[in-house]
């Protein structure tokens, strides 16, 4: 095996005997060889595409399918057997479709998928990423516009979900996809593709978005209990916030108490989520401390997405998977006729009664996504001009085991006490237990959500930049971000597509990027590794 999709890769080279992430090889050989069907699914259904054969059920499919090979998402072999079966069968439709109007590129467009799941692990060695094609720099191109689509393609899943579709996103999937498997495109035009694809990530972001406030309402500022209550409990871990409305529905009356964890935290803003009362608190932190958070605890645990860590023997019996994200052995809950029965999560939970005791902790504030941030638009623009607001530092991104990651909690803690932090994803858990107090009434630490949430970032610079009659790039504003995965990778394509600037990248950066690459990156876009927190909040505030 060989994948450096991820941060933590190994060595930081490339995890080539198991992942980090704890993928043994044949898993990452059967994901790679859905990425071969899924790239000439593109290719083909491109140029199906572009004589107007359009299928909802096919376009969903395919983003569900790219979502599954995400660090930390579908560990499951049949699982990922059945996606490489019906996409191989997808791609000869659209073959068909095309009849001899056969596209150039395809990858190995021809073979057909084992019966066996023992077949297709040995198939698995005829693709990996590192046979895509083109010199170094090309092929370092393509795997970034590869893990920004797979990014995509988990926030399309969410929308989906939700019944929101957009038809730019949805194409440019085949495009993408279709344009990986060009060996004809070079670095120029590869360039110009995956700018291309950072602002259709921000439409992708912008639909989710919309998706949630039309459910759940426009997040509101709201104070988040880290206690934890006697009773029965049900921890809900990933990011997928229609599962936690639909459990809360199916557990109102029953005594359950039901606690965020990871990237479910900014659930407590969202109105549809708040008026539940047995949605009692946040548990634990980040994804990659759940070994530890979820050791010998009372409570059944729900994972909806990717953040998946191998489950310990401790609680392997009261973990429960769903949607996309699955683990062997594991009870994994599905829908049925679109709906889904949480019975057995329930049950669980029940039968483990829960926590003996109520025991006390701090609170802390979620719900500062772009409606309640440009709500107060006029009291920050009026603190920015008469200097009560300095500047200010975004300081977010996915959270890791990784060392180095402490400079982010080293970063927000200096600083300086006139500027205001903004935050969002699971790098928050490093720094957002502290106290940062208040400028004129305007808390210093601005919760804006989830990574998908950095659309509420985005708008609120938009909207800052407006007011003061420049471009975001003249706002007193940095961004520091910390990455781990691919979603991390196409928030950061659509900044770039954006034109922002003097990103500030941590704690390393990706070894997917070629030497030639990263200078174009930071020739253009000045993006640049972190230092230490002092140098370079230094360096922002000009001193």
């Amino acid at each position: 095996m060989f994948c450096h999709q991820c941060e933590q890769t190994a060595k930081g080279t490339g995890c080539t005997l198991k992942g980090i992430c704890g993928k043994e090889a044949d898993v990452a050989g059967l994901q790679d060889l859905l990425v071969k069907a899924l790239i000439n699914i593109g290719v083909y259904g491109n140029a199906c595409r572009a004589k107007g054969h359009k299928d909802f059920k096919t376009d969903h499919f395919l983003t569900q399918a790219l979502f599954s090979t995400i660090t930390n998402v579908n560990f499951d072999r049949p699982r990922l057997g059945a996606y490489i079966r019906e996409a191989c069968k997808i791609r000869d439709k659209f073959k068909s479709v095309c009849a001899n109007d056969y596209p150039a590129g395809a990858i190995d467009a021809d073979w057909q998928p084992a019966d066996d799941l023992a077949g297709l692990i040995k198939q698995a060695d005829s693709f990996t990423i590192t046979k895509l094609p083109g010199d170094a720099d090309t092929r370092s191109l393509r795997e970034i516009l590869l893990y920004g689509l797979k990014g995509m393609a988990a926030y399309a899943d969410h929308a989906a979900i939700m019944g929101s579709y957009n038809e730019d996103v949805s194409s440019f999937f085949y495009k993408g996809l279709a344009a990986i498997a060009d060996s004809s495109l070079n670095a120029d035009r590869l360039i110009a593709l995956i700018m291309e694809f950072g602002k259709a990530n921000f439409r992708c972001m912008e639909m989710l978005d919309a998706a949630h406030t039309r459910i759940l309402g426009n997040p509101v500022p709201a104070k988040v209990s880290l206690s934890t209550k006697k009773g029965p409990a049900i921890i809900v871990s990933g990011h997928d916030l229609p599962d936690l409305l639909e459990l809360l529905r199916q557990t109102e009356g029953k005594h359950i108490n039901i606690y965020t964890h990871g990237e479910m935290l900014p659930a407590h803003g969202y109105p549809e989520l708040k008026k539940f009362a047995h949605l009692a608190g946040h548990f634990g932190t980040a994804w990659q401390n759940q070994q530890k958070e979820f050791n010998n605890i009372p409570a059944a645990i729900l994972m909806t997405t990717n953040c998946i860590q191998k489950p310990a023997d401790s609680y392997r019996d009261r973990i429960f998977t769903t949607g996309l994200v699955a683990w062997p052995n594991v009870t994994h809950i599905s829908p049925i006729k679109d709906k889904k029965d949480f019975t057995p999560l329930i049950n669980k939970a029940l039968a483990l009664k829960g926590f003996s005791a109520d025991q006390s902790g701090k609170e802390i504030t979620v719900g500062f996504a772009h409606n309640a941030v440009l709500s107060i638009a006029g009291k920050i623009i009026d603190a920015v001009k008469t200097g009560e607001i300095k500047h200010f530092f975004l300081i977010g991104g996915c959270d890791g085991a990784k060392p180095g990651r402490n400079y982010y909690t080293e970063c927000a803690q200096k600083v300086p006490k006139n500027c205001v932090i903004l935050t969002l994803a699971c790098g928050k858990f490093r720094f957002n237990t502290l106290e940062f107090g208040d400028i004129g009434g305007i808390p210093r630490l601005l919760d804006c959500g989830q990574c998908n949430d950095a659309y509420s970032a985005i708008k609120i610079a938009m909207v800052l930049a407006e007011a003061f009659k420049c471009g975001v790039n003249d706002l007193p504003l940095s961004l520091i971000l910390s990455w781990y995965e691919q979603k991390a990778v196409c928030i950061l394509l659509t900044l770039l597509s954006l034109g922002v600037k003097n990103i500030r990248l941590g704690p390393s950066l990706p070894s997917f990027v070629s030497p030639n690459v990263l200078k174009i990156l930071a020739d253009s876009f000045n993006i640049q590794p972190i230092t230490t927190p002092e140098q370079d909040i230094a360096a922002i505030m000009g001193k």
